[in-house]
């Protein structure tokens, strides 16, 4: 699996890059912003841990940057960085990070959140390799839910509605694959973060509205039908 480490402080850089070579891993490093671009020039990343303060800008809006990369947009992202404060780590998830990890640190934690959050989204972390052959593809799926047919494919985490491909964010994407996981239940705020977040606790419930709307317009730009409903009181469910 290839790792990129952005992050200015040669020391931690290099005894995050030796821990991870260590486990068989392959890492790049940059640490600037301006060294992060030849990065994602790569076919293949299965990771990205990120400083938040750098020389030339900052994490956050690396993050950004990455999310909206054609080739990386789902590529598991993990900040590390000495700003602790809640208010830093819930800007940190709610751009897209799958994990928050505060300076000091231990090396063996990190990687352990690292396969931890590759669990989670159907990444084969327990034998490293350098190539896509072992991106697990078993959750693909084809489910017909009332009269629209949704199709995904776990190889390029795409989501198709009636064959039109959605162009979804990560958390996005993660709400929907709940919902299809679960097409007869009404899902809460809570149960809802709990399945796309391995730290929901770092998160606002109520940020869960917020993608709920923009999930809604980007559905109704294909489908007429009300596809995900609100039952007050309770949380959201397909319809």
């Amino acid at each position: 699996m290839h790792i990129l480490i952005i992050e200015d402080d040669p020391a931690i850089a290099t005894t995050l890059r030796f821990a991870l070579e260590r486990e068989g891993y392959v890492v790049s490093w940059a640490d600037t912003v301006a060294r992060v671009a030849p990065c994602l020039a790569v076919s293949h990343l299965d990771a990205v841990v990120l400083d938040v303060g750098l020389p030339d800008g900052d994490g956050f809006g690396v993050c950004q940057t990455i999310r909206s990369h054609k080739c990386h947009a789902h590529v598991p992202i993990l900040f590390l960085t000495a700003r602790a404060d809640e208010i830093d780590r819930i800007l940190g998830l709610e751009l897209g990070a799958d994990d928050y990890i505060a300076k000091p640190f231990s090396p063996r934690e990190l990687i352990a959140r690292l396969k931890a959050i590759w669990r989670r989204d159907g990444f084969l972390a327990s034998k490293p390799a350098t190539d896509n052959a072992n991106r697990l593809t078993a959750n693909s799926f084809t489910k017909l839910v009332g009269r629209n047919i949704w199709r995904y494919q776990a190889c390029d985490y795409t989501l198709f509605l009636n064959n039109v491909s959605l162009n979804l964010s990560k958390t996005e994407l993660s709400i929907m694959l709940t919902f299809l996981n679960h097409p007869t239940h009404i899902l809460s705020r809570e149960q809802i973060l709990a399945s796309i977040s391995p730290h929901p606790e770092h998160r606002l419930s109520r940020t869960i509205d917020s993608h709920i709307k923009t999930l809604r317009q980007k559905l109704s730009a294909i489908c007429d039908d009300e596809l995900i409903l609100t039952h007050r009181g309770l949380g959201y469910g397909l319809c």
